[in-house]
């Protein structure tokens, strides 16, 4: 369930960085209490019920500090897990377990926040052909994390950054000088710099819609805070000549008025940028 952009390497300078932000010249407080050689066992403990994510990332951790650690994983990433249930159980050095505890729960706890949320809005538009998108409202230097919860959760990652996708929102139309403008720029821009990317520019009403098709160029069509029967009728008269992509402050609630409207995708910051963490703990046996 790994996306593109979860390597060996990406995974390595990730876990790199954050163990150096936590421990810097050591985890004094292990050092000082426990002996060197020890070994202990611990388990992680759900102590709320939704869809875990982060097993895999787990493990990599714990093996980073302690390359022998066994390891049993009761669960895999995207199982739906309950309350009480023991995910992990884990036996090797006692400094690794201590020292990869809080960024193992800090990645886990949150991954699992995002993906539980992510499969109950899929849940609402199971019936329909829209499929969910994440967007770039993410915590930075976590987008690798969050974005991977995403895809664990049953939902499909939008651009993962600036630099894999033109999109031409509100303030690049404006300072461009219109939406013609912003995609003529813009296809002159790929033709001269040889990149292949696809196209999409942001509208905020029927005119702009048919501004955008006027184009011919543009691959999707953002339909920005539009009503519902407004992004039915945007629809209509895109017809299949571009993707569609309901957007703007989409919740629960309108999700599945939403998609109600036929569009393609319904994308949703707050699956990144408001998603309660689910609670989990270590706990040594």
């Amino acid at each position: 369930m790994r996306p593109d952009y979860i390597t060996e390497q990406s995974l390595n300078d990730f876990i790199d960085r954050a163990l150096n932000e936590d421990i810097r010249d050591g985890d004094h407080s292990s050092l000082a209490s426990i002996p060197s050689g020890a070994k202990n066992s611990a388990y992680l403990l759900m102590k709320a019920s939704g869809v875990i994510a982060g097993m895999e990332l787990a493990e990599i951790i714990f093996r980073k500090l302690d390359p022998d650690m066994e390891i049993v994983a009761a669960v895999t990433d995207g199982t739906s897990v309950k309350e009480g249930d023991i995910i992990l159980k884990l036996h090797g050095n006692s400094r690794a377990i201590l020292s990869a505890e809080r960024l193992v729960l800090n990645c886990m706890q949150r991954m699992s926040g995002i993906a539980t949320y992510t499969r109950y809005l899929n849940s609402l538009i199971a019936d329909s052909n829209t499929r969910l998108l994440d967007t770039r409202k993410t915590t930075p230097n976590f987008r690798m994390m969050e974005k991977w919860a995403v895809v664990i959760g049953g939902g499909v990652n939008h651009r993962y950054g600036l630099f894999d996708m033109i999109m031409l929102k509100d303030n690049h139309i404006d300072f461009a000088g219109g939406i013609p403008n912003a995609v003529s720029a813009t296809v002159d821009y790929l033709v001269r710099t040889g990149k292949d990317l696809k196209i999409e520019v942001e509208t905020r009403n029927l005119d702009e819609v048919q501004q955008a098709l006027d184009t011919e160029k543009v691959d999707r069509i953002m339909l920005d805070n539009m009503s519902p029967e407004e992004m039915t009728r945007a629809v209509e008269l895109i017809a299949g000549r571009s993707e569609t992509e309901a957007s703007g402050g989409i919740t629960e609630s309108t999700i599945q008025a939403a998609s109600s409207s036929g569009v393609d995708y319904i994308s949703v910051g707050a699956l990144t940028h408001s998603v309660k963490s689910l609670d989990i703990s270590l706990k040594a046996e």
